[in-house]
């Protein structure tokens, strides 16, 4: 989480997540097209890593219809009518909401499909 969103900040919340979760299988990013996702820096980590990169189409939103709705609910949820101290409050916020995230939708899905 960062003032501005730049290659660099996208590069390295990809490379974090490769460290913490590592791939398991074939990777799919998908993302709009905004500068920092089409970056050389950013392909080229994509490449590295062997990630299929997937860019939805101009002006439409319909194509990442999944974390459009996960970015709703997150400030539905969580951030929409707080107040944070400090980005690092609402970083440790935003991390939290994420991380029970993944385990509600996630982790606990495979134990029940």
């Amino acid at each position: 989480m960062q003032p501005q969103m730049t290659a660099k900040l996208v590069t390295d919340a990809l490379l974090m997540a490769l460290r913490r979760r590592g791939p398991k299988q074939e990777l799919l990013h998908h993302s709009y097209q905004g500068s920092q996702y089409i970056s050389d820096l950013f392909q080229r980590v994509l490449s590295d890593h062997g990630i299929e990169c997937s860019l939805s189409r101009a002006m439409n939103c319909w194509d990442n219809a999944t974390m459009e709705s996960f970015f709703s609910n997150l400030k539905a949820e969580r951030t929409g009518r707080k107040t944070y101290r400090s980005r690092d409050e609402a970083r440790a916020d935003v991390f939290d909401y994420i991380e029970s995230f993944i385990i509600r939708n996630v982790v606990i899905r495979r134990w029940v499909i």
